[in-house]
């Protein structure tokens, strides 16, 4: 095993950290921000509905 396998490996690990992080922050901010936006919407479809 070489330099460049250890850092494949390592930069692998990195990407995946990465993907969760990014997944953990889609999922707080959806669960945070969900209800409020279903609001939003439904408000702004009843509106336009009124036109």
């Amino acid at each position: 095993m070489d330099v460049k396998d250890k850092d494949r490996g390592a930069t692998a690990t990195e990407y995946a950290l990465l993907v969760a992080f990014i997944a953990i922050v889609i999922i707080v901010g959806v669960t945070l921000f969900g209800t409020a936006l279903n609001k939003f919407f439904s408000n702004l479809a009843t509106k336009v509905d009124g036109f």
